[in-house]
């Protein structure tokens, strides 16, 4: 029995063992988390890296039903573990209340992995960071250009939008590149594998959606300099950050950027 990739779900089956084999080995149990969730399983090719780490209590989710049935065969150790259904409707915190039943040693928290459906992986990466205080890992195989993105310091031109946002919580390490013929059927483009670990921040010293506001703002006109990029939100200041690009700014001059932003005077005053 094989479970054929549907192109809808955006499904390139890993089939490389090396490579599957590294990425459950990149799971770290940083924040002290006992329970991993792996996104998107397929035939399981990752799954069965990461089910013999017995010091982790693994799930899988899967919205592809073929696939599910799949897992019920194959992998008897996931019996009861296998969420069938779509991970970006998934509420976390009432999934992870539901699977504890005075099993958990850990922190109450746990790790995402996954080699996650290129057309929805930004959207994982969303939804991870709203749940960022219950996900104090997350590994993940993604299309080379958004693992650049996410890993890329300031000043390179992979930085932008989600650099930002996902740096200002956790630290990121790009790990390892795949090649399109470890994938069946092997996609167009190479990928790229990370690491995200939490850092030490709980809260911006600013308000978060503005934060957001501003980084969009800015990278959205990337080429220009932040006073013109910023001018819709009515710039009534100046500051030298004004005269750089959105590229040339950490979170931190981000941050400092919103609160001036925020205690701007207003038009006229």
């Amino acid at each position: 029995m094989k479970v054929k990739a549907k192109k809808h779900l955006g499904q390139h089956f890993l089939r490389d063992l090396d490579a599957s084999n590294r990425i459950a080995d990149l799971l770290s149990g940083h924040g002290g988390y006992d329970t991993v969730l792996e996104i998107g399983p397929g035939m399981g090719v990752l799954t069965q890296f990461i089910l013999p780490k017995e010091q982790y209590n693994t799930y899988v989710v899967e919205i592809d039903r073929e696939s599910v049935a799949y897992l019920k065969v194959n992998f008897p150790k996931l019996e009861g573990k296998i969420i069938g259904g779509d991970f970006l409707r998934m509420n976390l915190n009432e999934w992870y209340q539901s699977i504890q039943n005075g099993t958990s040693t850990g922190t109450g928290r746990f790790a995402l992995i996954g080699n996650y459906p290129y057309n929805i992986s930004s959207q994982i990466l969303f939804k991870a960071l709203d749940y960022r205080d219950l996900i104090p890992e997350i590994i993940g195989m993604f299309q080379k250009e958004v693992a650049l993105r996410i890993a890329a310091p300031p000043g390179k031109k992979d930085y932008g939008i989600l650099s930002v946002l996902l740096q200002a919580f956790y630290d990121i390490e790009y790990s390892f590149t795949v090649p399109p013929e470890a994938f069946d059927p092997p996609p167009k483009v190479q990928s790229g594998v990370v690491r995200l670990k939490r850092n030490q921040v709980d809260k911006l010293d600013c308000d978060e959606k503005r934060f957001t506001q501003v980084v969009k703002a800015g990278f959205n006109q990337r080429r220009k300099t932040l006073r013109n990029a910023l001018k819709p939100l009515g710039i009534t200041f100046n500051h030298p950050m004004l005269d750089k690009r959105a590229e040339q700014l950490s979170v931190a001059d981000f941050v400092l950027l919103t609160q001036l932003v925020e205690n701007q005077p207003a038009n006229g005053e």
